[in-house]
């Protein structure tokens, strides 16, 4: 089979086009004619050239794809066909962009593609998570319910990250603020007060002159010290996108960096989570640890936990196995060995991966409620050596005028 590119017009005489996979374009004529579309043109594409279109128009967001797959699950759980389903979810979507990948999908459902074939096409879109768990929902028979699950954990991420970007807000926008105030203080405000000192020709204090000299060094090298760190911000992109440069800092941050046990909870929750999910789904332990290994971020966390994946299929346990990897806490090991014994792995993974969220997600908030004091009394020490820089040299003014 190949695939054509067709151009047609609707009942409202509307040009239309899109993608379709036929044995000729015989068959695509017929299919258009059944969606009750004119052919206007119909030519052979490469599938490459299919997929990266398809991608690059059906971009969305990750909330949007999170109401998808909530929306597709209650009509799925309702007993309405896959094609229905779908096509209800397009005619409602208030997302243009999500309405035409929908309608792509039911244009594949529709010509006798499973929806999990119609969804690996949309890589960047649905992952290997996602493709996974409606494959192993369409084979037993429970698409509903998988994909609840799905939505739910979807969902969960969406809700921690937006958690976590709502506590970022405010200490950075404060650090901004404060560190711009700061400057435009030593740049601008400072040099002409420390001016009406100078024809004084007497000794300024230390803490003065050395508020000068802070200020004269932001003076002379303050630009150039923003354009290094706007180069150097770019050279740290170009350098990442090398993998192995871009592998050794990963490794570097699991390993040796001062927020190394944040970012092993990070990616030990998030593997445990995912590994929880496909287990309740009726996957293949190997194929849900090498599923589960693809939804890692770090690049040195998916080499091990590849490795193993590795260990196990050479028969290890699978606790044995997360223990010689060195990124999970004795906590959810101990839980993972208990779910391999009482043959609960499942549950007792999904009750670890909440527990270690709900730390990592306390940890974060403590770590934040420390910083927001900490910077407001950093920024008011140095405020106050501003003021204090300015005031002596006026005292002393006062005391030799008396």
């Amino acid at each position: 089979m190949a695939w054509f590119a067709w151009r047609a017009t609707d009942a409202a005489g509307k040009t239309r086009r899109g993608t379709l996979q036929a044995e000729s374009p015989k068959q695509v004529r017929q299919q258009l004619r059944e969606q009750q579309l004119l052919p206007l043109s119909i030519s052979t594409v490469s599938e490459q050239s299919v997929g990266k279109s398809s991608q690059q128009k059906s971009k969305i967001t990750a909330a949007s794809l999170s109401l998808f797959t909530r929306q597709l699950s209650t009509l799925v759980n309702a007993a309405l066909p896959l094609e229905t389903a779908l096509k209800a979810i397009s005619r409602q979507s208030e997302d243009k962009k999500l309405s035409v990948l929908v309608s792509e999908i039911r244009d594949k459902v529709v010509e006798g593609h499973t929806l999990n074939e119609a969804l690996s096409q949309y890589p960047r879109i649905f992952d290997k998570l996602y493709c996974a768990l409606v494959m192993a929902g369409e084979k037993s028979g429970a698409l509903g319910g998988v994909l609840e699950k799905l939505a739910e954990y979807n969902e969960q991420r969406q809700k921690m990250k937006s958690k976590l970007t709502q506590a970022m807000v405010y200490p950075l926008t404060l650090t901004v603020v404060a560190v711009v105030v700061i400057c435009i203080l030593l740049v601008a405000v400072v040099p002409q007060v420390i001016d009406q000192f100078t024809h004084m020709k007497q000794q300024l204090p230390m803490t003065t002159r050395i508020l000068i000299a802070v200020s004269d060094f932001l003076q002379a090298y303050g630009l150039l010290m923003g354009v290094s760190l706007v180069v150097a911000a770019i050279g740290w992109k170009i350098w990442l996108k090398k993998p192995q440069n871009r592998f050794a800092y990963h490794r570097w941050l699991v390993t040796r960096s001062p927020i190394q046990k944040l970012v092993r909870a990070i990616n030990s929750a998030r593997y445990i989570r995912t590994l929880s999910i496909l287990q309740a789904s009726s996957v293949p332990l190997l194929d849900g640890m090498l599923i589960a290994m693809e939804g890692l971020e770090n690049g040195y966390a998916r080499q091990l936990m590849a490795t193993a994946a590795e260990t196990v299929r050479q028969g290890s346990t699978l606790h044995a196995a997360l223990e010689q990897a060195r990124l999970f806490p004795p906590t959810m090991l101990y839980m993972v060995a208990s779910g391999e014994e009482s043959g609960e792995l499942g549950p007792l993974m999904d009750r670890a991966a909440e527990n270690q969220e709900s730390a990592l997600q306390h940890r974060i908030t403590l770590t934040l409620s420390v910083f927001e004091p900490a910077l407001v009394v950093t920024m008011a020490t140095v405020v106050l050596f501003i003021v204090l820089s300015i005031l002596q040299p006026i005292l002393q003014l006062n005391n030799m005028v008396g």
